[in-house]
């Protein structure tokens, strides 16, 4: 008989990871290992962590986010799978964030800096700096009023230069937009 995998439950706290969405096919044969109050199920193997919810991002002491299917699904609950190493400590003082936009589907999102992925070009924050940068930038992406005081040929071009320096550069959006006029 198989021993069945169980990590150890503090193993999750203050952590952040990136889950990325699979088919619903993935637990089957998988026994339920944790079924939370908020109604989240889980699934371990020595690969990693399934988790069933339909709720993510801030998850008590965690920061969890779950990368959908491309095309999307559209039920509200999703099955997210990530593996062990891909689970990062967090916490509230130390810069361990870095913003990535996505110009194509007018998107930002913040990953950690143990991401194999970061390249050290883009400035690491404090998880309340990333959040007001992502505010800044989500702006940026959705809203349109703010151009209206720049002289520019193309929005999409001046939009893309803007998130640059708040991603790559330590200034405040004050001081972009100044340089910029």
């Amino acid at each position: 008989m198989e021993k069945i995998f169980r990590p150890n439950p503090n193993s999750f706290k203050n952590t952040f990871c990136v889950f990325q969405e699979e088919s619903l096919d993935s637990i089957n044969g998988l026994e339920l290992q944790y079924d939370s109050k908020s109604g989240s199920k889980y699934y371990y193997t020595t690969a990693g962590m399934y988790r069933l919810s339909n709720h993510w991002g801030r998850l008590a002491n965690s920061k969890w986010r779950l990368e959908p299917l491309d095309p999307e699904i559209e039920s509200k609950t999703k099955l997210g799978f990530a593996p062990w190493t891909n689970f990062y400590p967090d916490n509230a003082v130390e810069e361990l964030y870095y913003l990535e936009a996505n110009y194509i589907k007018n998107t930002v999102n913040y990953q950690h800096k143990n991401n194999p992925k970061y390249d050290n070009k883009a400035i690491l924050r404090t998880s309340f700096e990333t959040t007001k940068r992502i505010k800044q930038i989500r702006n940026l992406l959705n809203l349109t009023s703010w151009a209206k005081y720049f002289d520019y040929d193309d929005l999409d071009v001046l939009r893309q230069q803007i998130i640059n320096e708040l991603i790559f550069t330590n200034k405040t959006l004050e001081e972009i937009k100044r340089e910029i006029v």
